[in-house]
């Protein structure tokens, strides 16, 4: 037995984890600062992400992947049933409430590791050939993509329903997909662009872009510009950074959690957090071509790469003012528990697939 667990232990991705620790510190930290109190719940919330990541660590995934697509539809029962008893908050229907509690829960955000399973057992059943995928193979993963992306849109959110599209043919493009398919692809975007403007997006996300398009920035993105610019080289103190403490920047401990990092660490302090995300990035596109030929656990780490990507690229652009303001956490680092958990699972996930990836190997007899 003590074999198999060195074993085990020679392939576990340790430096993942010690990559993740600086997030949770500054986080809490940073969330101490504006509301104590929520600093505590975040605590909670890294306790549940933590026992979350060693059960999806511990479970026999590979010898249970048959229960992915099962998974995968509970997902789409869930999402569909936002449409029909969904409870609606601040215009949108995006939560389902839990019987006999106060509590609810956003199917959308469960349901990220589901479809990122989905594409990996779709891919490594059907691998790409040498030329990439043909517009068969293509369609029929893409329904997988453009289900939950439909539905999710309809919410409406469509911060989430695009990040599900961007890590499916994020993913298929990294795997292989015949050039002619992606050239097809852009040009019908280039013409449905301005009809999806005027008729599938809603009034509120209309006024989002026509505001980022303004020449002069919404009330939320000019605080946080504010508090960007007062941060300097080296950042305030706590009492000194006036734009959190006196409630001018909205959301300090979520969406624009990176306004305030800024206004706390000042310019060099941004620098060095953009590099501990590119560290972690790049540390997990690295386990990609260690796994190279294992399509399923390649899927995995890609997906979670590009989802990393795009989540910080898009709510560092948000608060800076070069991007619509969406409802997109700074992974890691904003409040909230569904977030974070979410993250842990699929870490999980990545670190069962490194560490058991040679187990027919465990079971050997020592020699």
């Amino acid at each position: 037995m003590l074999q198999i667990d060195r074993r085990i232990l020679t392939h576990f991705d340790f430096l993942l984890l010690l990559l993740i620790v600086p997030f949770m510190i500054l986080s809490n930290y940073l969330i101490a600062d504006v509301n104590p109190i929520l600093a505590k719940k975040q605590l909670l919330y890294y306790a549940a992400g933590f026992t979350v990541f060693f059960i999806t660590f511990l479970a026999p995934l590979r010898e249970y992947k048959w229960i992915i697509p099962f998974l995968y539809w509970a997902g789409i029962v869930l999402l569909i049933s936002v449409d029909i008893f969904g409870v609606s908050k601040l215009g949108a229907k995006r939560w389902l409430a839990i019987p006999f509690t106060h509590a609810t829960i956003q199917p959308s955000e469960i349901f990220k590791p589901a479809f990122i399973l989905m594409l990996a057992y779709l891919i490594q059943n059907n691998p790409p050939p040498k030329e990439g995928y043909n517009w068969k193979d293509f369609g029929k993963i893409s329904f997988y993509i453009l289900l939950p992306f439909a539905l999710i849109a309809k919410e409406p959110d469509l911060g989430t329903a695009l990040i599900l599209l961007i890590i499916g043919f994020g993913v298929l493009f990294l795997v292989g997909v015949h050039w002619k398919i992606w050239a097809t692809l852009v040009l019908v975007f280039m013409l449905f662009a301005p009809f999806a403007y005027k008729y599938v997006l809603h009034d509120y996300q209309k006024k989002r872009i026509e505001a980022f398009l303004s020449k002069k920035p919404s009330y939320h993105v000019q605080q946080s510009i504010i508090a960007i610019g007062s941060g300097g080289l080296t950042g305030k103190s706590e009492n000194e950074a006036t734009q959190t403490k006196l409630r001018f920047l909205p959301i300090a401990t979520s969406d624009f959690i990176f306004a305030y990092f800024v206004e706390r660490f000042g310019f060099f302090g941004a620098v060095m957090l953009v590099i501990l995300y590119a560290l972690l990035i790049l540390h997990i596109f690295g386990d990609y071509y260690k796994l190279r030929g294992d399509f399923f656990s390649q899927v995995v780490a890609a997906s979670i790469a590009i989802m990393l990507f795009t989540y910080m690229s898009v709510n560092i652009a948000m608060t800076i003012g070069l991007a619509p303001v969406v409802g997109v956490p700074l992974p890691l680092l904003s409040y909230g528990g569904s977030s974070f958990v979410m993250f842990m699972t699929l870490f999980g996930i990545l670190e069962h697939l490194l560490a058991f990836r040679f187990r027919f190997l465990y079971n050997a007899s020592h020699i």
